[in-house]
């Protein structure tokens, strides 16, 4: 957790739910879906993430260190889901995600998606 002394913790951009779905579909469709007849894939189906405590949908076999971060009530809150989709190594350097996914670098992309994220419920 990061601490700022004297400042508050930077929010993240308000994001474009529209280019947010145009940027998942591109980026993180291969591999995860939402919406009313979403499945898993390679990944867990993100129905709900935001807010989501991590390695929690029923019957996907998450990696050890997810499920650890589960375990210990890591949420997905925005800034979570922004600094995972910016660097996966950095948080769990072994997960499948991190092996196959170099992250998106750009920080308005990243906000499009958390917004589109946002909108499925």
């Amino acid at each position: 957790m990061a601490v700022f002394f004297g400042m508050t913790a930077p929010t993240l951009a308000a994001g474009d739910a529209e280019a947010g779905k145009a940027a998942f579909t591109a980026k993180c469709g291969i591999c995860h879906q939402v919406g009313p007849n979403a499945q898993t894939l390679v990944g867990p189906e993100l129905n709900g993430i935001v807010g989501r405590k991590a390695a929690a949908v029923e019957g996907f076999a998450y990696s050890p260190g997810m499920k650890k971060l589960g375990d210990e009530g890591y949420v997905w809150t925005e800034e979570h889901i922004d600094s995972w989709i910016a660097d996966p190594k950095a948080l769990l350097p072994t997960s499948v995600m991190a092996l196959a996914f170099q992250g998106i670098p750009d920080a308005d992309e990243r906000a499009n998606i958390i917004a589109y994220l946002k909108t499925q419920q």
